[in-house]
């Protein structure tokens, strides 16, 4: 916490002009006048309640915005229902103020109690959110971040025990439930966005129902875009309501004829919109990702060639989800967009909560979008191109509702957004796959919290595939309960596939390697994406890390040149230039660096044997391979025809390597292939592979898994090795299989 000398010296710095100017501060809830807050004018400083250290003049300067935010004029409204309500909704569309405000007057409810029922925690569903959130918020309440406000993310925790308001993605808070079933630490929970469908947030809302019930003290905040708000006041009955009007009306021009060539369509906006003159930064709203790379390469070649009166476009590509954490605008490119003219962002759907810059003046949306389906027959995603739905399309529209001059350019008709385009975005939890929320659910019923009432249920043969496969990874026992293999594995914030195999290195004395692949498969991919050329030279710096026994080997190589590099470097730039030199991902590696002392913690502290490292040997790179299938033997390919062409062993989907697999770089395609990652696609990847043999495969995967596989040439094959295994081993299995059959593994796969 700040020193009050630090402060007074900061408060000389920024010291009002005038000595009249007034001060504004909430008074306490308990006051007997009942004004909202005081408006006092003193020479004296005042202290912020919060830290006890006088206000700075930046404070006030912050607050005179708030107070111009759509939600100010409902702060009143909104804390009189807090006093008097367990449950309070919040209906607002983006940048009204719903996600920084609130969370501030219940800060300042929980003051007004003496947390005698604790602090504030505020979910979002994006990482990049909630640190921008807490970091701005902090800000307002002229404190200091990691202190009275913190955040807390997947792998990152910028909280201490003091912590006051704490912002968090909803995965973490759901987490907390593991140890902290009753959440005990807050006297106010505020769901943020819930619109936006995230399986955690809704298993949080259903979970929480229970929570409210125990603990009547506590208090529930749902901030929603207005889409929803009929289908939570059904889902949690009769409660209040706090409605934000709408901001200005934004123009509107829909293209229809667009829709052909979408792409081609936006740059040609982008340009006309730049030679026009009129000022304001630009959101692109494309399908996926290689949209945007597209986009990004045709933007910044065709930019360069642009009259320079006119400003050069700063293009700034925001990817999705799992890569939108490692975006930052370097310094470089701040100083760039005050100089010139306009910035274009180029992201994709999951961007709607991440745009904050009021300087937006067009927005450009093709009103389609590439989602992840998870189809749990072939236990595989499918990437699926369709329209986006009609609550999508107006959180669009919101991003310039702070500004009386936007203009929306829709790339479709009016006809399209009323007959194509569903009314809600479709919840994560209908779409996905449900393995690692069944383990938590099943870890959460030994708290008594197993029943969760979900606004939508998830399909049961999605439920069933999940308890299928966590009865296959033995996390579970003949009761259906988690087993002590499955207790252990949820400890780990990982793919309950993934827990498995760093529990199976224990028995293979390989911990280490097995943490740091890992820790490499969960951050986002170490390779750079490549400018147009560079390919080659590329290829030839990638080729120094190859390991002959697969893509999980090389991964391991790069991490240890990484950390070589790391702890013989005088500066974190000679860090950057290697990772430059070798086109490596710096931020993906160090988010490597950061997953894997969490993981290496976790192991030490639930006590796990963990061996010394011996990478390099091949008996270490058997049991490597031994501690991955114990975990993915459900994600096995065999090359049929030689060529390259591989075969699911689970089903009858056809997949080639990767084109950065080292199989592919270096020409030689094993005949059986451990996979980390496969989707339905235009082009069917397996991604990160290793290879396996059939012997070892028949060896560790559960005999129960192989009877059902369905028939194919591939099951034959590995019936022969195991004809040709020990008659023991044989007859082991076998009396393994009578005690797994189908039917007693669908009696007890069943969800309470």
């Amino acid at each position: 916490m700040s020193s009050l000398s630090d402060k007074m010296e900061e408060e000389e710095l920024e010291r009002p002009n005038s000595a009249s100017e007034k001060r504004y501060f909430p008074e306490s809830l308990d006051s007997s006048d009942g004004d909202e807050e005081g408006i006092l004018a003193c020479e004296d400083l005042e202290l912020n309640p919060f830290d006890g250290l006088p206000y700075s003049s930046r404070y006030y300067k912050l607050l005179k915005e708030r107070e111009d935010l759509p939600i100010w004029k409902e702060k009143y409204s909104f804390m009189e229902n807090l006093l008097q309500n367990q449950i309070v909704i919040v209906s607002g569309d983006a940048k009204c103020g719903k996600s920084s405000q609130v969370p501030q007057w219940c800060a300042e409810y929980c003051l007004s109690i003496h947390y005698q029922h604790g602090g504030v925690v505020c979910t979002q569903v994006h990482k990049p959110t909630a640190v921008q959130l807490a970091l701005r918020v902090a800000d307002e309440m002229d404190v200091n971040i990691g202190h009275e406000v913190g955040y807390v993310i997947p792998f990152e925790n910028c909280c201490t025990s003091e912590t006051i308001l704490r912002y968090c993605t909803d995965d973490m808070l759901q987490r907390e439930m593991m140890s902290s079933p009753f959440l005990g630490s807050y006297g106010v929970i505020i769901l943020d966005d819930v619109h936006e469908r995230s399986m955690a947030t809704d298993v949080l809302l259903g979970l929480l129902k229970d929570v409210l019930l125990a603990r009547p003290e506590l208090k529930l905040i749902i901030n929603s875009s207005p889409h929803l708000i009929s289908k939570l006041s059904s889902y949690y009955g009769n409660v209040p309501l706090i409605e934000v009007k709408k901001q200005h009306p934004v123009e509107v021009v829909h293209l229809s004829g667009a829709q052909t060539e979408p792409l081609e369509s936006v740059l040609r906006l982008i340009f006309e919109i730049h030679q026009s003159c009129e000022k304001g930064d630009i959101v692109v709203f494309l399908a996926c990702e290689q949209d945007i790379e597209k986009a990004y390469e045709i933007v910044c070649q065709e930019g360069s060639n642009l009259n320079p009166d006119l400003g050069e476009l700063v293009v700034v590509p925001l990817y999705p989800e799992e890569k939108c954490a490692l975006f930052k605008p370097s310094d470089e490119t701040e100083k760039r967009c005050q100089v010139y003219q306009r910035r274009v962002v180029l992201t994709a759907s999951s961007g709607e909560s991440l745009i904050w810059s009021n300087s937006v003046k067009f927005v450009i949306d093709v009103g389609v979008e590439r989602r992840k389906v998870y189809n749990p027959r072939i236990r595989a995603n499918s990437l699926v191109t369709q329209p986006i739905s009609q609550s999508q399309a107006d959180m669009r529209k919101q991003i310039l509702g702070s500004s009386s001059s936007g203009k929306l350019f829709c790339l479709y008709s009016e006809e399209f957004a009323r007959k194509d385009m569903r009314p809600l975005k479709p919840a994560e939890m209908q779409e996905a796959n449900l393995t690692s929320m069944v383990l938590f659910l099943k870890r959460i019923d030994i708290a008594g919290l197993g029943h969760c009432d979900f606004m939508n249920r998830p399909a049961p043969e999605s439920l069933m595939q999940a308890l299928e496969d966590l009865d296959y990874l033995a996390a579970l026992d003949n009761d259906g309960n988690l087993s002590e293999f499955g207790i252990i594995m949820s400890e780990f914030p990982l793919d309950p596939q993934l827990s498995k195999s760093i529990l199976a290195s224990c028995e293979f004395d390989c911990v280490e390697e097995m943490l740091t692949i890992a820790a490499m498969v969960t951050a986002p991919s170490c390779f750079s994406n490549l400018p147009h050329g560079a390919e080659e030279a590329a290829l030839t710096c990638w080729k120094t890390f190859l390991h002959p026994e697969g893509d999980h080997f090389t991964l391991i190589n790069i991490y240890k040149a990484y950390q070589d590099v790391a702890l013989n470097s005088t500066s974190e730039h000679c860090v950057e230039k290697w990772c430059h030199d070798y086109f490596l991902n710096c931020c993906a590696l160090r988010m490597a660096d950061v997953i894997r002392a969490e993981l290496l913690e976790i192991v030490k502290r639930i006590e796990l044997p963990c061996a010394e490292p011996a990478f390099g040997s091949k008996e270490n790179a058997l049991n490597i391979k031994k501690a991955l299938l114990s975990g993915h033997f459900m994600q096995i390919a065999r090359d049929v025809d030689g060529s390259g062409n591989y075969l699911m062993l689970t089903h009858k989907q056809v997949a080639q390597l990767h084109p950065l697999s080292g199989y592919s770089i270096s020409k030689k395609m094993p005949e059986w292939v451990l996979f980390h990652k496969f989707s339905i696609s235009e082009n069917n990847y397996v991604r990160i592979t290793s290879e396996i043999s059939p012997e070892l495969f028949m060896q560790l995967a559960p005999p129960y898994y192989f009877s059902n596989l369905p028939p194919s040439e591939s099951k034959d094959i590995l019936h022969q090795v195991m004809d040709h295994l020990s008659p023991l081993s044989t007859t082991k299995k076998e009396q393994k299989m009578c005690e797994k059959c189908p039917e007693t593994t669908e009696q007890r796969c069943t969800i309470q």
